[in-house]
């Protein structure tokens, strides 16, 4: 079934893009109760907003309250989410300022909501929202990627990005593995957008640095802003979409 058919509420889920943006800027906070603590998101019409590090105490990846913010999604009757990360590029043809949707993610300590047994559950992503960024992306988006995950907070090493790139992967980043096992452990729809904001340590020639990252972001923020903008604009308003 495709997204245009469908009546549901939708998430974006994302980070430091959200904290950048002016598009959720006038959107009011609201908290909600869940077993892993009290958790803010944004909410207009039919779309949830997260930010995945939190909105008023923003913490580093390896700390962010993902049980939390999924649990919240769940609460909120949220079916499909669209996952906004930003990565590096493992590849020296995957520049920084490319758009990419990843297809499939590797993550070796994955999360789960279940502690107390063993669990069958296998993840695969669906992206069913990707036709519609397709068509409502000025930019071409590189699709059918593979996302590494490592857990941060600091970049990977120059041998851990060998290793990753001997395994096949395309981007690296630390949050979107941990988010789609439980959104879709939880039975929501995952859609991954990426935007490409560095190279990986020890590929291409630039040092990679806290300082210059941040820089990269800010360059890139006014096309996830522009994409976020259109995605709200056709999926904010209400549950049945055109």
């Amino acid at each position: 079934m495709g997204i245009d058919s469908w009546k549901m509420k939708l998430a974006i889920i994302s980070g430091t893009s959200i904290n950048r943006s002016d598009v959720f800027a006038d959107w009011e906070l609201e908290r909600v109760d869940t077993s892993f603590g009290v958790v803010e998101v944004k909410r207009k019409g039919e779309l949830v907003v997260v930010n995945r590090h939190g909105f008023s105490n923003p913490m580093p990846p390896h700390t962010s309250n993902y049980r939390g913010y999924v649990s919240a999604l769940k609460t909120l009757g949220v079916e499909a989410a669209l996952a906004v990360s930003s990565v590096g590029s493992l590849r020296e043809d995957l520049l920084p300022g490319t758009l990419v949707s990843c297809s499939d993610y590797v993550s070796f300590a994955p999360a789960t909501m279940i502690d107390d047994r063993p669990s069958g559950f296998a993840p695969q992503l669906d992206n069913s929202l990707l036709k519609a960024l397709i068509e409502l992306s000025p930019e071409k988006i590189a699709d059918d990627k593979i996302y590494a995950q490592t857990r941060g907070p600091r970049f990977e090493t120059r041998a851990e990005v060998r290793i990753l790139q001997a395994m096949g992967c395309d981007v690296v980043g630390m949050t979107f593995g941990n988010e789609a096992d439980l959104l879709l452990e939880s039975g929501v729809s995952v859609t991954s957008l990426c935007m490409v904001d560095n190279f990986a340590h020890g590929i291409g020639e630039e040092k990679l640095t806290m300082g210059g990252f941040n820089v990269s972001v800010g360059e890139n923020q006014a096309k996830i802003d522009g994409l976020l903008a259109a995605f709200v604009a056709r999926f904010g308003s209400n549950s049945c979409f055109p």
